[in-house]
């Protein structure tokens, strides 16, 4: 049973992600609220009943279908709801995101954090273990930690792909919109200054 508060959740994640796009640079495709072609195919959400789902489906979607959709397959079904609650927002946020790439940012930091966990995405028994262990260990530190961790996971993305930098920097040369939403998750003092973000940027021109 969904608990008010995660849905609350599910609904902030559709006003973050907005409304329907199809950004030819990002490898989501079609997109609205949050939700990607490839979901909609995955799930068989023909909406307009033409025999196949395409964008015009994806423009169909609605917000209350998001949420569901979202507290369903992105909250329940990866076993998010089993992790300590103060790591939910984080998490189910970038699960929406990047997909059980979320889950393996968590599995990197445990292992930083000394955990012996496999980093595969899948939040199963040693995963579970090894997040409650660090949170007794940490618990004012551990959602940081994570934010900071997805931070560095996008900067590592426009590193290596060209075409998202404009996800992670504005054309005037500020905070994208992946790191302004890492950094929602993140307490003030651990943001990044202009300063320390142009640095960080520099490489890319």
């Amino acid at each position: 049973m969904q608990t008010a508060r995660v849905r609350q959740l599910a609904e902030e994640i559709v006003v973050r992600e907005g409304g329907y796009v199809n950004d030819p640079d990002d490898p989501g495709g079609a997109t609205n609220f949050g939700v990607t072609i490839h979901t909609m195919r995955r799930l068989g959400l023909d909406l307009d009943g033409d025999g196949d789902v395409d964008a015009r489906d994806v423009r169909f979607l609605s917000r209350d279908q998001a949420v569901e959709i979202f507290l369903r397959h992105y909250f329940q079904k990866p076993r998010i709801a089993e992790l300590p609650e103060p790591l939910h927002a984080t998490v189910f946020d970038m699960y929406v995101n990047a997909g059980a790439n979320a889950v393996k940012i968590l599995q990197r930091l445990l292992r930083q954090m000394g955990e012996d966990v496999a980093v595969d995405g899948v939040i199963g028994p040693q995963t579970l273990a090894a997040t409650a262990r660090a949170m007794a260990r940490a618990p004012s530190h551990m959602v940081d930690a994570c934010g900071i961790e997805r931070r560095n996971y996008y900067f590592r993305i426009a590193d290596q792909r060209p075409a998202s930098r404009k996800y992670a920097r504005t054309r005037r040369g500020g905070k994208g919109g992946w790191i302004k939403r890492a950094e929602e998750f993140i307490s003030d003092r651990y943001h990044m200054t202009q300063a320390e973000f142009a640095a960080r940027v520099a490489p890319w021109g």
